[in-house]
């Protein structure tokens, strides 16, 4: 957790939702709306808004470069974008997207069961996963004395009864993307 303290900039980051046309409530001609683009970013899941370049036309879950260098379909950024502020489409496509994402790098999610820290003397950050209360707590904390956990699989066999590890994940990405959360395991 104490790696995630520095504000990370994000590289790559995954179409939600493309708007040509921009927002539906604009209310400037169209020749002067600006298109947009909500992207989540694949490393810190920080929603943003970014304005694409001039003709480029996005699909959703089509993945963009966003980092500093020479950027080939995004023109700039416009901002972090709150959850409230989503499309239907965007909303309807951020739960496959962070799936999608937790799937393809299991390793650094893994490594979260390996290296998680208590939060207070009362309080584990491994709790803060739903489903997972202090029986499952202490069971993982013993196990990854003796081996760290390899993968989603070897958690599953060696915690029993403990919920699929791989979807609480996602539900606690979805949960903090709400920004009503006290304590921030996976978003900055």
């Amino acid at each position: 957790m104490e790696q995630r303290q520095e504000k990370m900039k994000e590289e790559y980051a995954v179409v939600l939702d493309f708007l040509p046309n921009g927002y539906s409530n604009d209310d400037r001609p169209m020749f002067k709306k600006t298109p947009i683009v909500q992207v989540i970013g694949k490393e810190n899941f920080t929603l943003l808004e970014l304005v694409p370049k001039k003709d480029v036309f996005l699909q959703p879950s089509q993945e963009v470069y966003i980092g500093e260098k020479e950027r080939d379909k995004i023109h700039h950024i416009n901002g972090r974008l709150p959850l409230i502020k989503l499309t239907p489409t965007a909303r309807s496509e951020i739960e496959h997207i962070v799936q999608k994402i937790v799937h393809e790098n299991p390793v650094r999610f893994v490594e979260f069961f390996n290296a998680a820290q208590p939060l207070s003397t009362r309080m584990h950050s491994l709790e803060l996963l739903p489903g997972l209360g202090k029986k499952h707590m202490w069971q993982i904390l013993e196990e990854r004395r003796g081996d760290p956990f390899k993968d989603f699989e070897d958690l599953k066999r060696r915690v029993k009864l403990i919920p699929d590890p791989e979807k609480i994940i996602i539900k606690r990405i979805l949960k903090e993307l709400d920004r009503n959360e006290k304590h921030y395991i996976f978003l900055d």
